[in-house]
């Protein structure tokens, strides 16, 4: 028996006058926000497509990493904080690959296939890695308290950090390394564009892309979303979870260690610490968009390399950075907890 219009409006539950002001609050926010990102579009047109631009490169970074904590805490509700030095052990295999052993520091077409070689390497060099994580650590840990394996993650996250120091021999300090592409670029009118960047968003958006097909329209990607929603269910079902977990931790790692390279490419260093950094940034990009959701971390991701592009070239300046993304964070938090993406969810009892 279906419900008539007017049955399903008073089936809802009214909002109080508070939930109503906050909702209200937010959007004000949210378009005071766009009000001065569209006056300084106006008044300072090539600053700002600049810094778009910049913003957007560095998102695509952030998104890669981020879509790797999202997917993992979807399917088993773990913070995998050890992903962010993941993507900083990337960083160094990828440099070792492309300029130690192919010596790629040059524009040359050599060079050129010593890249897709190092994405390989990286890629398929992270996923192993993260596999093996999920093998010897977290699968132990799967019916454990919560706490026991995100304390593992914060262990391995150390544990990478030691791993990423050992190619400089004792220094701690940052290496600096040739890039390929360099500072090379072309003019759109009298804005420039480096090519590093269309190289970050030519690979980026086809691995976002190839990603979404996984999980949408394959039977391991079915398997993923089955597993994610009830591991029990799934088992009962045929499927095998403990490979379906493997699988998408393998997934995680091999966009990690992409980012990998693109981040070398595009910044030319590597340090051990880099990972937390840039972890704790890609983590936020999943709560932002909302965690456990593949395109909300891919939104979040963007969103949080364009705010700081625009911030550092026209805001409060780059010391300012981490501040005004995490103020942002907080804000969402408080007036969508669930992320601009996420579902609201009700605790059973």
């Amino acid at each position: 028996m279906t419900q008539t219009a007017i049955e399903v409006a008073e089936g809802k539950p009214r909002r109080l006058p508070r939930e109503l002001v906050v909702t209200w609050l937010g959007y004000s926010l949210v378009a005071a926000a766009l009000i001065w990102a569209l006056l300084q579009l106006i008044h300072h047109p090539d600053l700002f497509i600049s810094s778009f631009i910049a913003g957007t490169n560095n998102g695509a970074l952030y998104a890669l990493v981020a879509l790797g904590y999202t997917m993992v805490y979807g399917i088993i509700e773990l913070i995998n904080f050890s992903h962010g030095d993941l993507f900083m052990l990337a960083t160094v295999v990828s440099g070792i690959v492309v300029v130690n052993w192919f010596h790629g520091d040059s524009f040359t077409a050599g060079a050129m296939a010593a890249i897709a070689v190092g994405l390989l390497v990286s890629m398929v060099a992270a996923a192993t890695l993260n596999v093996a994580a999920e093998r010897v650590a977290y699968r132990r840990l799967r019916r454990a308290p919560k706490l026991a394996p995100l304390i593992t993650a914060v262990g391995l996250s150390f544990a990478y950090q030691w791993l990423g120091q050992r190619p400089f021999m004792t220094t701690s300090t940052a290496k600096q390394w040739p890039q390929v592409l360099g500072d090379r670029a072309f003019h759109l009118g009298s804005v420039s564009v480096a090519w590093k960047t269309v190289v970050v968003i030519g690979v980026t958006i086809p691995l976002l892309l190839a990603m979404s097909f996984i999980v949408n329209k394959t039977r391991a990607g079915k398997a993923m979303r089955a597993t994610a929603q009830d591991q029990d269910a799934a088992r009962l079902m045929g499927i095998d979870v403990d490979r379906t977990i493997s699988f998408t931790f393998a997934l995680g790692g091999a966009l990690a260690g992409a980012a990998g390279l693109l981040w070398l490419e595009s910044l030319g260093t590597t340090y051990f610490a880099t990972g937390f950094q840039i972890g704790l940034i890609a983590f936020t990009a999943a709560v932002l968009g909302g965690i456990g959701n593949l395109n909300g971390a891919v939104l979040g991701g963007f969103l949080i390399g364009i705010i700081q592009g625009i911030n550092d070239a026209m805001g409060f300046g780059q010391h300012w950075s981490q501040t005004v993304v995490f103020t942002i964070l907080i804000l969402v938090m408080v007036f969508k907890p669930e992320g601009i993406l996420g579902s609201p969810t009700t605790e059973k009892v």
